[in-house]
């Protein structure tokens, strides 16, 4: 869905909606494609940043143009025109602010009363930061709505191109799609502890093995 003065390329383009509470980071993942943040449009009308963000896969070239809502959030009426005609959505909350994950479920609400069955990825940001609120074992609502989930932390780029991929491959029905070489990012503002992450992803795959929670005890 092209954008006033935006032009239409000659490639596959998906209209992307980012979601989440305000100060999750949406807006920093998605400048840290430095391709889209040259090309940034405006729609005053309805409050969003549209960044295209292009990735060179296997299969050739794609866009996401993305749109981040440019803090509407809090005018609720207001969002069901921003995810008109969206094609796959992502999902933000901030490992290090509970409430924003507790809000999860009342975004995915809003973005299937509009889109329905859309792929959607479900993102843990800021797990660079060492005061983490939402354990891994407690992220279990990708689970009970069938999502994909990864975490990832915008500022220092890891797994920056997971969730891209992953709406890639559904979105083309083929999940052999690659990337062939990867996007021109921002230089990482943090280092994150690899070794750390890695054994929080161990424990999140242990917990997956697990009974899920009644809906009282997830957010606790």
């Amino acid at each position: 869905m092209a954008l006033p003065n935006q032009q239409p390329v000659d490639y596959p383009s998906f209209k992307l909606v980012l979601v989440g509470d305000g100060g999750t980071g949406k807006t920093t993942f998605v400048k840290r494609h430095l391709t889209g943040e040259f090309e940034r449009r405006y729609e005053p009308t309805i409050g969003v940043e549209v960044h295209p963000l292009d990735f060179h896969t296997n299969c050739g070239k794609i866009r996401f143009n993305c749109w981040d809502t440019a803090g509407q959030e809090r005018f609720g009426g207001l969002r069901d025109g921003y995810y008109v005609n969206g094609q796959c959505a992502i999902i933000m909350f901030d490992v290090t602010a509970r409430l924003t994950y507790k809000n999860v479920p009342t975004w995915h609400k809003d973005v299937f009363r509009v889109c329905q069955n859309i792929p959607i990825v479900l993102c843990g940001n800021k797990v660079d930061v060492k005061s983490r609120q939402v354990k891994a074992k407690m992220v279990t609502f990708h689970r009970k709505k069938n999502l994909q989930y990864y975490e990832i932390s915008a500022k220092s780029n890891y797994n920056f191109e997971k969730p891209f991929l992953y709406l890639a491959k559904k979105l083309a029905g083929d999940m052999n799609i690659y990337f062939v070489e990867s996007p021109a990012l921002a230089p990482p503002e943090v280092s994150i502890d690899l070794e750390a992450q890695k054994l929080l992803e161990a424990e999140m795959a242990a917990a997956a093995a697990q009974p899920l929670p009644d809906d009282d005890e997830e957010f606790m």
